[in-house]
């Protein structure tokens, strides 16, 4: 894990092909794309048409799919883990509102990189120190958990400034 954490980072926006993708080829590049696709997580095209019916993703043009679509798409995947669809189309217009998809998607870039290399930092001295391994999970957890509960509730109050 720690050399997925330290590696494993989705396309820069320019490395993102700039041709568009039918359906197919874009489930196939979101494959390599999301880090946790290749694990235990699927993307299926209802699950694309799906987000595109509740607007967190763009229509396609006529049956194709270009770079905004995969960067969309690789959010929405890493977004999804940790909060509702309809949490991530709240946090999505936020962002997108004040910058272009492609701003958004390099400040993303940016952020997954220091949060995936700080993970990285803390396992890498907890293994230094012996940590029991259920320990370190055990934190994680709950970490994640008091993370989980902060964004909800902030973006729950972004809902609530819509309103």
């Amino acid at each position: 894990i720690k050399k997925v954490l330290e590696e494993a980072r989705p396309n820069n926006w320019d490395d993102i092909p700039d041709i568009d993708l039918y359906m197919d080829q874009v489930l196939s590049y979101m494959q390599r794309q999301h880090i946790g696709l290749e694990i235990d997580e699927t993307l299926t095209a209802a699950m694309i048409n799906n987000y595109i019916k509740k607007g967190l993703l763009p229509r396609a043009k006529g049956k194709r799919y270009g770079r905004e679509h995969v960067a969309y798409l690789t959010a929405i995947c890493l977004l999804k883990q940790v909060v509702s669809v309809t949490e991530t189309g709240t946090l999505l217009e936020h962002e997108t509102e004040k910058q272009s998809i492609e701003e958004f998607y390099r400040v993303y870039g940016e952020l997954m990189e220091q949060e995936f290399t700080k993970v990285s930092r803390f396992l890498a001295e907890k293994k230094e120190e012996k940590e029991n391994p259920a320990d370190l999970a055990l934190q994680l957890a709950i970490s994640s958990s008091a993370q989980k509960l902060a964004c909800q509730s902030i973006i729950k109050s972004l809902e609530e400034k819509e309103d």
